[in-house]
């Protein structure tokens, strides 16, 4: 195998509407996004409308160089979006729209053979909201190789989850990564016994049968666990442009990490840092502008 990985984002694409205008986003996206940055091979499997927004995210796509050859088009459904207010710490608020394209993604024999040869499948809750697209995901995910990472990026969105769906996706997972606001959230739903983040850390590697927990703490960086190990990352001090695809960018670079073997620290290190850099730029896809960074990732790219 050589070190060009196939990571799939699956799920959501929609356009956020932000307060400087629209950008296009979904965490899928974003993932795919940030793994193509890293020197990876990004996919975005997901459904755009057969609209203006479906043929300018379109656009955008492959402007981004993201191939669009398994994205959906759905001449049924609206493209989708989410209205987004940014607080004055950068923190952003979604309003999402209902009943669009992603709600309805197919099972193809396209997707069956694109989840066969993935190497990381990084899916959420948001995507499985809807009863056909939640179906569609756990067949995707069923269908993937014993050997592909499938990585848990929970990202809880107004009321779109329940126990059900992060079951469900839990016992799919090898890794699960999740902030620290939603940490507890999601322990409650699933009525795990309380405790501090390390503990709960424990009891979700536990009932689940995971590889790694990360759990994202904004700017005071993050937690990794592991069955036999632990690391905390204190992050980096940036000025925040806005966190939307931060959270997205950790990720996509801990997923890069952790398909090549890295250590737990040298994982924290590299993802905080790549995190850091998105939430000091203007939304979710931003240009690899930094030589410095580039550089910096580059050199802890080696072959898994």
């Amino acid at each position: 195998m050589n070190h060009s990985a196939l990571m799939v984002g699956l799920g959501e694409v929609l356009w956020d509407l932000l307060p400087t205008g629209k950008v296009l986003g979904g965490a899928p996206a974003n993932f795919a996004y940030m793994v193509n940055l890293l020197g990876n091979r990004g996919v975005v499997a997901s459904s755009i409308g057969d609209d203006v927004l479906g043929r300018e995210a379109h656009q955008v796509l492959r402007g981004l160089t993201l191939g669009t050859e398994y994205l959906q088009h759905d001449n049924r459904h609206a493209t989708g979006t989410a209205q987004v207010s940014i607080a004055e710490d950068g923190q952003p608020t979604f309003t999402i729209q209902e009943s669009v394209a992603w709600d309805f993604l197919l099972w193809t024999e396209a997707w069956r053979e694109l989840s066969a040869r993935a190497d990381v499948v990084c899916f959420g809750s948001l995507a499985q909201r809807s009863p056909v697209s939640a179906g569609t995901i756990d067949r995707f995910l069923r269908n993937a190789s014993g050997n592909a990472i499938r990585v848990f990026d929970v990202n809880l969105r107004q009321s779109y989850y329940s126990a059900e769906i992060l079951d469900r996706s839990l016992n799919h997972a090898d890794i699960v990564k999740l902030n620290d606001q939603e940490l507890p959230r999601v322990a409650a739903v699933l009525r795990l016994e309380v405790g501090n983040e390390k503990d709960l850390a424990r009891q979700f590697l536990d009932k689940y049968c995971l590889k790694l927990v990360c759990v994202t703490r904004g700017a005071k960086g993050s937690l990794l666990v592991s069955k036999d190990k632990e690391a905390e990352h204190k992050g980096f001090r940036v000025k925040v442009a806005d966190t939307v695809g931060a959270g997205d960018a950790f990720t996509a670079c801990m997923a890069h990490h952790f398909l090549r073997r890295k250590s737990l620290e040298e994982i924290s290190e590299s993802a905080n840092r790549f995190a850091s850099w998105v939430a000091s730029q203007v939304g979710a896809t931003p240009k690899f502008n930094d030589p410095s960074l580039r550089e910096e990732m580059a050199s802890e790219d080696t072959p898994y």
